[in-house]
């Protein structure tokens, strides 16, 4: 499969797949499938925006709303997760995950799903000591405290995560704390000086998601948040070291999208990171070379009357384990923000439909007992007890849930796209004041699909 891969979205769903667009024209191929690494900025209409955490001279509808309401529809199934600049109220109807218009699904807070076999794990938000260990006890309307808090990472969300089996590719908005050092931190520092501090102190980027990284070990980490593009290589093996070799020469730089609105920077007391220094505009990710398989011995005569010593074959040396790392800018002209790479998938379907992970769905069941809406958290189990937790309910989603003659459960069994919130337009002399909650059928949908209360509607 083709992925293409973006950092930080900020409303311009146009330029992002105009983009896409103008690398399929010039590579001839076509892109499977999308994924956004947050800041996606998911506005149905100006009420909304009161619910973003952002100064008011930055808050502009963006193009999401066209896709809500349908003046316009994703060309490419669109995979996101949420960063610290988010219209929260609607996220949090979708705790669970679900489509935030069509063709266009949010893995909720924490989520893994399947496609063509391959399994996409992601977290949003970002991470503050001060919230980590509380329930998700935000409730509308935000206060200047509660608007900034509901984006923060709950224990309650990496432990979910931290059981899985090891997924194909993991997002997040954060970058894991310490993967700077897997890469080339002296060009990192060249473009970003002002990271020094927090690299010296340790301080930069998530301590829990690089818990994360080291416990799943997937193959791929796809991150956003501090608008630079950034590559490293975690080795899981450190008894086995990395072949280094000479990566090949970049593809030239295509054409830059057209301006957008707004290009300048988004502060606000969250946001420790901006981005001032211009850099390449898109490019193709270079791919490692695949070692050739060691041929076969070349056959041999052997007469009756003469000994022939015959050499084993040479073992192949132990491979490492790794994770590719990349982190990408936001869409901006001349910025590195999207990225297209080639994942072989273990399923073949052209369609790209989205399934639910059958192991995700047993942790929800397992851990739904824990799910605060208050801001305290009850203690989680011991990992033990909680891998024969999930065991048992796996047993239970094996016996209970129905797959399809490919042996996947597809998403739209489940969940399907309904408008829940006007459009903008229709918001009169509210338009400056937070929407209620709109209760949403597709969250209501998996509560049910799973058998587990629903906490998130009432």
């Amino acid at each position: 499969m083709k992925i293409a891969i973006e950092g930080c979205c900020h409303g311009h769903l146009d330029a992002i797949y105009g983009q896409i667009a103008t690398l399929e024209a010039q590579n001839n191929y076509k892109v499977d499938l999308l994924l956004i690494c947050g800041d996606f900025q998911a506005v149905r209409n100006w009420r909304d925006l009161e619910c973003m955490a952002v100064p008011q001279k930055y808050k502009a509808l963006g193009d999401f709303h066209k896709y809500y309401t349908g003046e316009a529809v994703a060309p490419i199934p669109t995979i996101i997760i949420g960063g610290n600049h988010e219209a929260s109220n609607y996220m949090w109807e979708l705790y669970h995950g679900g489509w935030l218009a069509p063709n266009m699904y949010f893995l909720g807070h924490a989520g893994t799903v399947q496609v063509n076999g391959i399994r996409i794990a992601g977290v949003s938000g970002i991470f503050s000591g001060h919230d980590f260990r509380q329930g998700h006890h935000e409730k509308l309307p935000y206060d200047r405290s509660t608007m900034r808090s509901i984006y923060h990472v709950r224990e309650y969300d990496i432990r979910r995560l931290s059981l899985l089996s090891s997924p194909h590719i993991v997002l997040s908005h954060d970058w894991p704390q310490g993967i700077e050092h897997h890469g080339n931190l002296q060009g990192l520092l060249r473009r970003k000086r002002f990271f020094e501090n927090d690299i010296r102190a340790g301080k930069l980027g998530s301590p829990p998601l690089m818990g994360l990284l080291q416990n799943l070990k997937p193959q791929w980490w796809f991150s956003a948040h501090l608008h630079t593009r950034y590559e490293a290589t975690f080795n899981h093996t450190p008894d086995i070291p990395l072949q280094r070799t000479q990566p090949p020469p970049p593809p030239p730089p295509p054409a830059a999208p057209k301006p957008i609105e707004n290009p300048d920077e988004i502060v606000i007391e969250d946001d420790e990171f901006d981005s001032a220094e211009p850099s390449a505009s898109t490019s193709e990710a270079p791919q490692p070379e695949k070692e050739a398989p060691p041929t076969s011995n070349p056959d041999e005569i052997l007469l009756d009357d003469e000994e022939v010593e015959v050499e084993a074959p040479p073992t192949a040396p132990p491979q490492p384990i790794v994770t590719n790392f990349l982190s990408l800018d936001k869409c901006l002209p001349q910025r590195q923000f999207l990225e297209v790479i080639d994942i072989e998938a273990p399923l073949s379907n052209p369609t790209a439909a989205l399934a639910f992970d059958p192991e995700w769905l047993a942790i929800n069941r397992a851990f739904h007992p824990w799910f605060s809406t208050t801001r305290s958290q009850r203690p989680f189990p011991e990992e033990a007890e909680a891998r024969a937790m999930i065991a048992k309910e796996l047993e239970w989603v094996n016996a209970n849930v129905k797959r399809n003659d490919d042996g996947v459960i597809p998403v739209d069994d489940w969940q399907t796209f309904v408008q829940t919130a006007p459009g903008p337009g229709s918001e009169g002399a509210l338009k400056f004041k937070q929407p209620d909650l709109y209760p949403n059928p597709q969250t209501a949908a998996f509560c049910k699909f799973i058998d587990i209360p629903d906490k998130i509607s009432s």
